[in-house]
């Protein structure tokens, strides 16, 4: 807003209002004691605008976008712990049972036990909130003496954990509270308070998917993946714990089925022209890399689209950009030459892929 005015534009409109019988050359008296008051006024401006930008959610970010979007009831969502599966065995594989509020650790990752499951089975909490808790896998070491235990190991992903709510994220949300008031009920109401909930990463909504007070909620893990039994179940019993009684965030009469979005295997099979003395050996992880990275965004964007497309003109383009492959040709996916439409409740899952040169 304020870009036109700079050091160069003040100091002018100063040393214009000084007589021209005056000297107001550089190192002049004037000059010198005009030019110190500009360089103030300058920087003063550039604060203005800059705090001009953070009076505003569409520019503003940081704690100054949490501030404007918590005027309209939305807050930043905190970075939450991980829910994991424990297996603890002792001689022969037999289960050991732990002490509740246990502590093990795998790497620099201390894991609680938080809850039996079954016999040598625990739910296990991550100490860190945060991603972090999602991506460890293997042997875990007792930090405190459990009596007979021989093997540790942190299993599955029960609820992932998520990372503080990025800028950009909590914009979007703010944006989507405005535009689209959630009341009573209506589909912006449940999209807003399950996506709200921990593990819960995007939502769909079927109104009247099995008749009159009938809602279907089809959800995907906070880690773009498919959601688990515990995680759908968590959200079933918050939303609709007894079935059209109320007792949950769904309105009375309202029965709600929580379902996860279902993975479907995507293997990929290509031909490409490589540079002098590059070997497919040597691109290969590079391509996975870069189609994993596309199947990520695709899951991340599921909730916002009818149905997904896996394209072979996106795999081609993003393979053509890796160094050492000069052309691409004969893609397919799951054996054919051509797109792969993936149902409304379906997600992309990495397969295999193949690489001919």
């Amino acid at each position: 807003m304020y870009e036109h005015i700079t050091f160069d534009s003040i100091l002018s409109r100063m040393l214009g209002r000084v007589s021209d019988s005056i000297d107001k050359r550089e190192g002049s008296i004037i000059y010198d004691a005009c030019a110190p008051a500009a360089a103030e006024l300058a920087q003063m401006y550039m604060e203005l605008d800059l705090n001009y930008s953070l009076s505003f959610a569409d520019t503003a970010a940081g704690e100054y976008l949490s501030r404007r979007t918590t005027e309209f009831g939305v807050n930043r969502k905190p970075a939450t712990k991980a829910v994991r599966k424990g297996m603890f065995y002792g001689n022969a594989d037999m289960p050991v049972e732990v002490s509740l509020g246990s502590r093990f650790s795998i790497d620099n990752l201390v894991m609680i036990a938080t809850a039996r499951m079954e016999a040598g089975i625990y739910r296990m909490e991550s100490e860190t909130a945060g991603s972090a808790g999602n991506q460890k896998f293997g042997v875990l070491l007792p930090i405190d003496y459990v009596q007979g235990l021989v093997r540790a190991e942190l299993a599955d992903v029960l609820v992932p954990g998520e990372d503080e709510e990025s800028d950009e994220v909590l914009r979007q949300r703010y944006y989507e509270a405005v535009n689209e008031p959630a009341f009573g009920g209506n589909i912006a109401d449940y999209k807003q308070k399950i996506n709200a909930l921990d593990g819960v990463g995007g939502t769909k909504i079927f109104p009247v998917w099995n008749g009159r007070g009938t809602v279907k909620a089809t959800i995907i893990a906070a880690d773009w993946s498919e959601p688990t039994e515990t995680l759908i179940s968590n959200v079933q019993q918050i939303v609709d714990p007894v079935a059209g009684q109320g007792y949950g965030s769904a309105p009375i009469d309202h029965v709600v089925t929580v379902t996860g979005a279902q993975g479907r295997t995507i293997n990929i099979e290509t031909t490409v022209t490589l540079a002098a003395n590059v070997t497919v050996a040597q691109v290969k992880s590079d391509v996975e890399t870069v189609l994993e990275t596309y199947f990520l965004e695709l899951r991340q964007d599921w909730a916002n689209q009818t149905q997904l497309v896996v394209r072979i003109a996106q795999i081609d383009a993003r393979i053509l950009n890796i160094s050492g492959i000069n052309d691409v040709q004969a893609t397919k996916l799951n054996g054919a030459a051509s797109n792969v439409l993936l149902a409304v409740e379906e997600i992309p899952e990495f397969g295999t892929v193949v690489v001919h040169a």
